[in-house]
């Protein structure tokens, strides 16, 4: 049964309190109002709710708040929703719409229509006539939702753009035109840096008359000029993924290469090849918490004494000392298919939050050049920074910030202290009737995969769909083997099979459908049930392996039990799991492995000590990113003081 607009305070209640519960239910109050204008525009034709629609643009364009619009804007898109697409908003996304024009972020379940909800609000600010920017977590989902919402927009008389990563700086410029852009966080970072930086060379140039009437010139020749416009309003797709899980990721634009790139790779080389002759609490330290690696004093009298290539004479011994310590932490922590791919000659780093590819991104302080060599690819030069801003920094620069997604309240106060945006839980349309299933922990890696195999067997013998998550996609082509072992047809979903993601997912729900997954499968994606998996229990979520962040676990499991559909889902854990080692430490981990061998079990009384795992490491991730925004704030603060742009490096520097 779908939730009423009288049952609609019933279900605040339990989702809300204090002045959140105050705010949504003061937004509830304008349900009616904007329900109210659905028979008058009804009955309008095509030209004419276009023409209204320009009305009302006119009159935030002469400086009505744009408050006083809402009703009346939100009206004008659920009609054009329904006319043009035949989805009309429910109240509880009217609801999310009207959150995220206050400068929420919205936690809205899978499956409630957080892409038609997210054009209320991006459609009201675009009525201003600036900027109005809808950031997701990658091109493919930043081109779908555009194409898949475009008719509304373009009903209501506005433009919509779509910014991808090998697109012209001419047709770039194109896409911001719009009044709506769709695009990646990064790509949107990465255009403001290099607006920054064709200003500071147009403005460098203007330093004397000749310089800038040759550097105007030029720009004109080449057509450069910024591509952004001032930024006014960002709605962000899976907003805990971008404002927190990328928010340690700087964005970075490259300097031009120095002349010590020849003797950096000889390093990096050398370094990868002798890390077979060292080893661990003889000739270095490792912190498994802060991941460091220090040489002992044997492990610095073994670089000294082992032979070194001609073109190392002229480098340090102390770089050397560090370039070892790197090559011995990239060989201990960056594993193939798990952080990274080789792809045509290239390291491709794998979003650990989301399982896809995440392209142009490197890792800093060498560690990069560090994993190209120990895979034996071209070792790129590590150059300067000639720009950079951190995912975190750059969308606090938005006068409007907004966001959505799927799990949010376990970081409602990360998210309200650092971007003052308020988190608040959205009702379903319909109740939720998800079932968990009793968590299972077995000694180790092995017997648990044994059990995952036995229990997709039965479920796909009944008909079910089932969705297996895993957390690398070295381990999702393990389960992969041991299925086709068992004689289970299945489909494997990662990094390294993106191209068909698109069908694998639209089938997933299919009768008999197996499908492994990694992260992917977590985010924007929607698995709709087939004929008569309905009656057979729904879609069946395993989870092979608890993440280092519990919202992931959540995504993955709210692929299931979608807009009242049923479903389950279960964990499957073992005291070999990464997770142990990384919230525990090495001590309690290695004791935990043993024991697992020692005994046959079970252990499923153990799956607290994971739960307490998954908090350690959150913590710790929290106050790296909390140091990191500080960092900022005071490199921002020292370069201003000089006169310096923060976001781009001093020339010469």
């Amino acid at each position: 049964m779908r939730l009423s607009l009288s049952t609609l305070e019933g279900y605040l209640t339990p989702l809300a309190n204090g002045l959140n519960r105050w705010r949504l239910m003061r937004w509830k109050g304008l349900l009616p109002a904007i329900a109210a204008l659905e028979p008058e525009l009804q009955a309008l034709s095509d030209a004419q709710l276009r023409k209204r629609s320009l009305s009302v643009r006119y009159r935030a364009k002469s400086g009505v708040p744009l408050t006083r619009l809402l009703v009346e804007a939100y009206a004008l898109v659920r009609e054009a929703g329904r006319r043009t697409i035949n989805m009309r908003h429910f109240d509880v996304q009217i609801l999310g719409g009207i959150a995220m024009f206050h400068h929420s972020i919205v936690e809205m379940q899978t499956g409630e229509g957080k892409t038609l909800a997210a054009t209320l609000p991006m459609y009201l600010h675009a009525l201003a006539g600036r900027g109005c920017h809808l950031a997701t977590v990658n091109d493919y989902l930043a081109r779908r939702d555009a194409e898949w919402m475009r008719p509304i927009y373009e009903c209501l008389g506005l433009t919509v753009g779509v910014i991808e990563t090998k697109m012209p700086q001419s047709q770039r410029r194109k896409e911001y035109a719009c009044d709506v852009t769709y695009g990646t966080a990064k790509e949107f970072g990465f255009d403001f840096l290099r607006d920054r930086l064709l200003l500071r060379r147009i403005a460098e140039g203007q330093g004397d008359l000749l310089g800038g009437m040759l550097a105007q010139t030029a720009a004109a020749q080449n057509n450069e000029k910024p591509v952004q416009g001032e930024p006014h309003f960002a709605l962000v797709d899976e907003a805990d993924s971008i404002l927190i899980d990328e928010a340690r990721t700087p964005l970075i634009i490259s300097a031009l290469p120095s002349e010590e790139e020849r003797l950096a790779i000889a390093s990096y080389k050398w370094s990868a090849s002798v890390i077979p002759e060292f080893v661990d609490e003889e000739d270095y330290d490792y912190d498994h918490e802060k991941k460091t690696v220090e040489l002992t004093r044997e492990g610095r009298q073994k670089v000294r004494t082992l032979p070194k290539p001609p073109e190392m004479d002229t480098v340090g011994m102390v770089e050397i000392y560090q370039y070892v310590e790197r090559a011995i932490l990239v060989d201990r922590e960056y594993h193939l298919d798990r952080q990274y791919v080789v792809r045509d000659g290239e390291i491709v780093i794998v979003d650990e939050f989301t399982g896809r590819l995440a392209e142009g991104r490197k890792w800093r302080a060498g560690i990069h050049q560090a994993v190209e060599a120990k895979q034996g690819v071209e070792v790129t030069v590590e150059t300067g920074q000639a720009a950079r801003v951190t995912v975190q920094d750059f969308f606090l620069r938005y006068e409007h910030l907004a966001g959505m997604t799927g799990t949010a309240m376990g970081s409602a106060r990360e998210l309200r202290r650092i971007y003052r945006c308020h988190v608040l839980p959205i009702p379903t349309n319909r109740p939720a009737i998800r079932r968990r299933l009793p968590t299972r922990v077995f000694g180790s890696e092995g017997a648990k995969w044994e059990a995952i195999v036995d229990e997709v067997r039965e479920l796909h013998a009944l008909g079910r769909p089932i969705l297996i998550g895993t957390r690398s996609i070295d381990r999702s082509e393990q389960l992969s083997e041991r299925l086709n072992a068992a004689g289970i047809e299945h489909h494997v979903l990662n990094a390294n099979h993106i191209e068909a993601e698109a069908e694998i997912v639209a089938r997933a729900g299919l009768p008999g459908r197996v499908t492994v997954s990694t992260n992917m499968a977590g985010r924007g994606t929607d698995i709709k049930l087939g004929d008569g998996i309905a009656d057979l229990g729904g879609l069946q979520v395993i989870c092979t392996e608890m993440h280092d962040a519990s919202r992931i676990d959540r995504q993955l499991i709210g692929r299931c039990g979608r807009q009242g559909d049923p479903g389950t889902y279960r964990q499957y854990l073992a005291l070999d799991d990464d997770l142990l080692l990384a919230g525990l430490g090495p001590k309690k981990a290695v004791k935990l492995e043993e024991r697992g061998e020692a005994s046959p079990g079970p252990f499923d009384s153990f799956g607290r000590l994971f739960r307490k795992a998954q908090r350690i490491v959150e913590r710790r991730h929290f106050r790296q990113r909390r140091s990191l925004m500080y960092f900022e704030k005071e490199r921002k603060k020292a370069q201003r003081q000089m006169g310096q742009d923060p976001y781009l490096d001093t020339p010469g520097s």
